[in-house]
């Protein structure tokens, strides 16, 4: 197959790199770039001054003072979408791609209205919004991390008539590196939540749950929390599948509709059952019974607590393995952007 090219456009608040691991958007960026260049494909990263995402050229669109002045003394999750330095970002980012922007080349954004100017720049050419799991999108191609959050954008669109057929929006899950997560056996017997300690996250569930059944609870995220169990803060990759593979379950009860959830195939990676709410991705991704519980009351809860070591941790863990490891999803990323590829042929009507 034909080498593809892409000009892919991280956040000028966050570094490419694995010291922004609750950054998810950031961590899709690295993962994107590795999946492109592991099927051979031409990749030119625009980011800030550090970098570990495979790509044949890196360039620096933001310096890093300037970065930390977005962010303003906030922690990295926090930081302000709309501050002048983005526009100076993206300037640069115009500028360095306009030099080496091709023909048929793909542009790929993940922030948004926020990445909107980009795409404008260059009209002749293809702009995927690659891994939608917010809201405001503008792009005329998609993916979205789950059918839920695609309905549930589709549901904010509906009327607009622009938005009917949108024969070339996909979903593509998040995923998880290959090896990196081992089948663990949840000797440490606690329950584990992870994740930004904010009450729209559910924390405040677990707790109560994990209080009312006298299990040890660890709780590891940004933010300030309070009460039961313990808050060990932001971990990084490594000892967050420490954490995971030793758990007991992993806590999901995410009170929003959550676009995906990555926690949660990175936890069923590592063998670990999943708690979770009974709405949004989790419909997709923790089948009930087998990779976990979903749950609507307290007593759900509780009873889940029960019963997550009744589940078989191996067959959790093979299934997260086949269908979220970034040997899986590169695939299905090539086979979405060669479909796109036919658009500068016969489009919907290309033969197969």
């Amino acid at each position: 197959m034909d080498q593809m090219r892409f000009h892919v456009v991280s956040l000028p608040h966050t570094h490419t790199t694995a010291d922004f691991p609750s950054c998810a958007f950031t961590q899709k960026v690295v993962r994107f770039c590795a999946m492109m260049k592991s099927l051979g494909h031409q990749v030119i990263l625009y980011a800030g001054e550090r970098n570990e995402a495979p790509c044949d050229e890196h360039v620096v669109c933001i310096s890093e003072e300037e970065r930390l002045e977005i962010i303003g003394g906030r922690h990295y999750t926090a930081a302000s979408w709309d501050h002048p330095h983005w526009s100076r970002f993206n300037a640069k980012v115009i500028e360095a791609m306009g030099r080496r922007v091709q023909p048929r080349d793909f542009i790929c954004l993940i922030g948004g209205h926020s990445h909107k100017p980009i795409a404008d720049a260059f009209p002749a050419h293809i702009s995927v919004e690659f891994g939608i799991g917010y809201s405001g999108t503008f792009a005329k191609h998609r993916v979205f991390e789950s059918y839920a959050w695609m309905h549930t954008v589709y549901g904010a669109e509906q009327g607009k008539s622009d938005r009917d057929g949108v024969w070339f929006d996909a979903v593509i899950p998040n995923q998880i590196r290959d090896g990196l997560y081992p089948c663990g056996r949840g000797e440490g017997g606690y329950a584990l939540f992870v994740g930004r300690v904010i009450d729209r996250k559910g924390y405040r569930i677990a707790q109560e749950v994990c209080e009312a059944k006298a299990v040890e609870l660890i709780l590891a995220g940004p933010g300030s929390g309070d009460g039961y169990g313990s808050f060990v803060g932001e971990v990084d990759a490594v000892d967050r599948v420490k954490l995971m593979s030793n758990a007991r379950c992993l806590f999901a009860p995410t009170h929003y509709i959550e676009p995906f959830g990555t926690v949660t195939i990175e936890a069923m990676a590592c063998g670990t059952p999943v708690i979770c709410t009974d709405w949004g991705a989790f419909t997709e991704t923790v089948e009930q019974g087998v990779h976990g519980f979903r749950c609507r009351s307290f007593a759900e809860f509780c009873d889940a607590l029960d019963k997550v070591e009744t589940l078989d941790r191996r067959r959790i863990h093979d299934d997260a393995v086949r269908r979220f490891s970034m040997t899986t999803v590169a695939k299905q990323y090539d086979d979405y952007f060669r479909r796109l590829e036919t658009l500068w042929d016969k489009g919907w009507y290309q033969a197969a």
